[in-house]
């Protein structure tokens, strides 16, 4: 017999499920009724066979879906809230052990990515004077220390070990080998692009065996949502923390500026992204709640922007200033769309039915696509006068890349809305595409140097 913990615990689960069936209004209560008391013979079963309640339950529910249709679809929900728990979240029953081991090693992993941006200092390398190698190098300093990390904590294979180390050692090569042009266009946009290359990498070691699979790819969309909120709160504080150490060093007539640009800057920068991975890793029930919030606040401001923007481009008859910061600082905005349309569709219930929200999303959506429009006639018509560069191309395949995913993202949300698809073709249609934006990003870096000579 269940003891009492099981049977509080089996309680709650299903009272859940005789819910989730009464909210579907699909069948009779004396249905469910019957369907109640097969369940309550399976899991008595199981638990005398030596499962724990969720597991009973999670099994007990499968195999009443064989009989009933909305049973099923309870048992596909509900599977992926347990897998939640029991994999992406410590609860209170994990080994404060394991807590402390998972701590330990991230901040280990932390100091030793800041002693790795220190390192070639050692070797002559000013900061300062030589800004160009630690901008093509950054994201090696952390990367690979970060996807050590996942690697630990998914106990990935040797195999799948080799081919992430054959990548971040690839990349190394690449970027400090090429003769790049002092202060050229190819330099700078490797210096942009290889973290989006290796990103995708460091993606495949955080999801493992699951990267195939379209939730193993949006829990990591998830993760670099929740590491953004996480590292901007964590910058947030470190700058309060700065003002501080400035303010009372100043008292005593030290200035510690030459510390901060030096060392405290270029150490809690690389350090904080383990960091922060590391809390979403522990705390990821908390910053569930967080993002979500922020996607539906942020949503309907940014569909005002830039219906404003085309608003007024419009009446104006004013067309985008081409200028390289502008073109950045532009295309800094259509990622950001991006990335709330990404983010709210991994956030958003896929059973739930479309609401005033997604009608929003679908403004957010068109109007950053017909902003790409523009901006691709801008680029186009500048290309056209003044020839072919780096900077040029780069840009132009950037937006043609945001054009296809936004335009395809419309379609399916359209349909969605007057039911003609589900919500999960969308949410795959994402998933799919993310490894374009890194293929990119990686063509950049490798074909873009030598295409250019070096310039």
């Amino acid at each position: 017999m269940p003891n009492t913990e099981h049977s509080d615990v089996l309680e709650e689960r299903i009272g859940q499920w005789r819910e989730y069936l009464r909210r579907r209004q699909a069948i009779h209560a004396v249905d469910i009724a019957e369907l109640e008391d097969h369940l309550r013979e399976q899991v008595a079963s199981l638990i005398d066979a030596g499962l724990d309640a969720d597991e009973a339950f999670l099994v007990a529910v499968k195999r009443i879906g064989a009989l009933d249709a909305l049973s099923r679809e309870f048992a596909h929900e509900y599977s992926e809230r347990l897998w939640k728990q029991l994999v992406l979240t410590p609860d209170a029953e994990e080994p404060r052990a394991t807590a402390r081991t998972d701590a330990l090693v991230a901040f280990g992993l932390a100091i030793t990515a800041a002693i790795l941006v220190k390192l070639p200092a050692l070797f002559g390398l000013d900061m300062d004077a030589e800004a160009a190698f630690y901008a093509r190098n950054v994201s090696l300093f952390v990367f690979p220390l970060l996807a050590g990390y996942f690697v630990w904590k998914r106990h990935l294979g040797t195999s799948v070990v080799r081919w992430l180390a054959l990548a971040f050692v690839v990349a190394g090569v690449i970027v400090n080998v090429y003769p790049f042009a002092a202060g050229g266009s190819t330099e700078g946009l490797a210096a942009l692009h290889l973290p989006i290359a290796l990103w995708l990498v460091v993606g495949i070691a955080y999801a493992g065996e699951r990267w195939r699979e379209v939730g193993g790819r949006m829990d990591f969309i998830r993760f670099s949502g929740e590491l953004f909120i996480y590292y901007v709160l964590i910058a947030l504080g470190g700058g309060v923390l700065v003002a501080f150490m400035a303010m009372i060093f100043q008292a005593i007539g030290m200035d510690i500026e030459p510390f901060f640009e030096s060392w405290l800057l270029p150490c809690g920068a690389v350090g904080a992204v383990v960091i922060a991975s590391w809390l979403v890793e522990a705390k990821q029930s908390v910053i569930e709640n967080m993002a979500p919030v922020l996607t539906r606040l942020f949503t309907p401001l940014f569909a005002a922007v830039l219906v404003t923007f085309l608003g007024t481009m419009l009446l104006t008859g004013r067309a985008i200033d081409i200028d390289r910061d502008v073109l950045i600082a532009f295309d800094l905005l259509l990622v950001i769309v991006l990335g709330l349309l990404l983010y709210s569709v991994s956030a958003r219930d896929p059973q739930s039915p479309p609401g005033f929200f997604d009608v929003l999303q679908i403004v957010l959506v068109v109007s950053a696509l017909l902003a790409d429009v523009v901006a691709l006639w801008a680029i186009a018509a500048r290309i056209s006068e003044f020839g072919f560069t780096p900077n040029r191309v780069a840009a132009l395949g950037e937006n043609v890349i945001l054009l296809v995913n936004l335009a395809w993202s419309a379609v399916l949300y359209v349909r969605f809305m007057r039911g003609h698809g589900s919500f999960g073709s969308l949410e795959k249609w994402q998933t799919d595409y993310v490894p374009v934006y890194a293929v990119w990003a990686a063509i950049v870096v490798i074909v873009f140097p030598p295409l250019f000579a070096f310039a």
